[in-house]
Parts: structure tokens; sequence; C-alpha cells
């Protein structure tokens, strides 16, 4: 088995529910690890219906609005500085975002990643009807009011939403329900993605979007990673070539786990992990296999 040595799912301390960890000491870390290629995916949250509290990022140890771009401008200030520091030891150093896709935000979205040189722009589901599924305390709200259907179609709906705006060059923790919705629906909510995830899927081979396998679902009591062996073996089937490795690290401790049991996934059904450079994928390591098809960077938009 090939050592995975990239981490293209972490939060630095710009992110609101990160530890205070700065992007340099990541790095550090990363050195440890015997990590080659990480990239920084801070969040960003834009549903007005939450923007009291989740429409923030941190700014000098303040929140603040992540409308206030000085944020991002210092940012990108720091992982350059990261870029050339880290360079000659080995470790390359990728600026990202991670988008909670909300619908009527597009422009916003489109405004924030056109006008910022980031390398990867990776899309997710955090919320449904402006509800944090991804939050134990906020989850109850959304799923025990619903039946299980209801909370496919919701899931799965917005979930197309997101890969058809043709913003994101990969998708998170795709099957992120599971987390808490567990809790509501026990093992039957593992299979609703059969027959709704297959043309999402087909979706995203069209306009060459990629797929995360994000290990952080273990250290949360779960299984299995995001998404589960049975949607990888999906994506697969349906086409999808272009996968990304990440610990969705919100602390020092968390960063690098379980990478290569996330590299062996991936080769038990033959796919690749895949990095990114101003928004275009490129198999990891790239000296072992020639570009993917639909890798160009060009996304397919509305």
């Amino acid at each position: 088995m090939k050592l995975a040595r990239t981490d293209y799912h972490i939060h630095p301390n710009y992110s609101i529910d990160a530890s205070p960890v700065r992007v340099k000491d990541y790095c550090y870390r990363a050195l440890e690890l015997g990590l080659t290629e990480i990239c920084f995916t801070t969040h960003l949250e834009l549903d007005p219906v939450r923007r009291d509290i989740d429409n923030f990022a941190v700014l000098n140890g303040e929140r603040v609005s992540v409308y206030n771009y000085a944020w991002l401008d210092k940012y990108f200030v720091e992982i350059t500085q990261a870029q050339e520091e880290f360079r000659g030891e080995g470790l390359q150093v990728k600026a990202g975002i991670e988008v909670g896709y909300c619908q009527g935000c597009e422009k916003d979205i489109e405004k924030i990643i056109d006008n910022y040189p980031f390398d990867f722009v990776l899309g997710a589901i955090h919320c449904l009807d402006h509800i944090a599924i991804s939050s134990m305390k906020e989850s109850p709200h959304y799923f025990q009011p619903r039946s299980l259907s209801q909370v496919r179609k919701e899931y799965f709906s917005t979930l197309r939403e997101a890969v058809v705006t043709g913003l994101f060059d990969a998708l998170a923790h795709v099957d992120l329900y599971r987390r808490y919705g567990f809790r509501e629906f026990g093992p039957e909510i593992l299979t609703i993605h059969r027959g709704a995830i297959e043309p999402i899927f087909k979706e995203m081979v069209r306009r060459g979007m990629g797929l995360e396998i994000n290990t952080s679902s273990l250290r949360r009591g779960l299984q299995e990673f995001h998404p589960s062996r049975e949607i990888v073996a999906l994506a697969a089937k349906e086409g999808v070539e272009i996968f990304t490795i990440g610990s969705d690290a919100h602390s020092l401790e968390q960063l690098g786990d379980r990478l290569d049991e996330a590299q062996a996934l991936l080769e038990e059904f033959n796919l690749v992990n895949h990095v990114f450079s101003r928004r275009r994928a490129i198999p990891y390591p790239a000296k072992t296999a020639a570009q993917s098809p639909g890798t160009d960077g060009r996304k397919r938009r509305c």
C-alpha cells in the first residue's frame, strides 16, 4: 500500500470552530508526520438566515464578517509565506476553502472564489432548511420533525443543486447526514443514498468534479469514513475519477488522522488520490499516472 502523504482538509485559526492554530504551525506538524502536500480549507458560510451564527471568520483573534475580505487578504499572505518557507523542506502548501452551500448564495460564492487565487474549492452541505445537520446541538431540530424519506429528498436535491452550480472542485463528506442522523433513524439512514446519489455522480463526472474521502467520521464514533465504502464503490462505478483525502482537522492533533486507511480504501477500488493547483486536479503522485480526463481545471457552470 502506498502511504498517504496529502491532507486536503485543514481548518486553521481563520475558521470559527477551529483551535487557534496558525498556518505555520500546521506546516511544522505536517513535516513531522511526513506529509508532502497539505491544503488549508477555511470555512466559508454565507446563509443570510444564519448570518449571526455562522457567517464569520477569525481575523487577529476576533470574529469578523466573512464579507470583510480583510481576513481573506491575510489568509493568502500567510499561505504565500508558508509556501515560500516550506517548499525547501519538501512540503507543498495549497490555498483552499470549504464552502457551505446554500441555495441563493451562488453569486456571493462566485465573487469570492473568482477574485482570490484558490488552488482548491471544496463544497459541502452543512445545513438543510437553515439548520446545521453537522451540529450535535442543532441537528435534532432538523431530523426529529421529518421522515427519513423527507431527509433523503431534501439532502440529495440540495446536493444536486450544489453540483449543478459548477462552483466546486470536489464535494466534502458527502454523506454527512450519517453523523447525527443515525441517532434519530438508526441503520436505515445508511442506505438512503441508493438510487439518489448515482445520478449526482454522473453529473459530477460530466463536470469534472471530485469526491473527498473524509476521515473525521471515525473520530466521531462512526464505523466508516465519509463517504461509506458502498458510496465510494458507487462513485467508482459511475466513473468518478478525482478523489482527495482529508482529515478535516480542526486542531493540530487531528492533522493527518487515518490518511493511510483512506488511501487503502481508494486502492481497493483502483482509484487515485489527487492534489490541486489553481483549481486543476493532478493525480498524486503525478509521476505514477497520467492526468485524468476532466482535470483541466475548467469547471462547467450553469
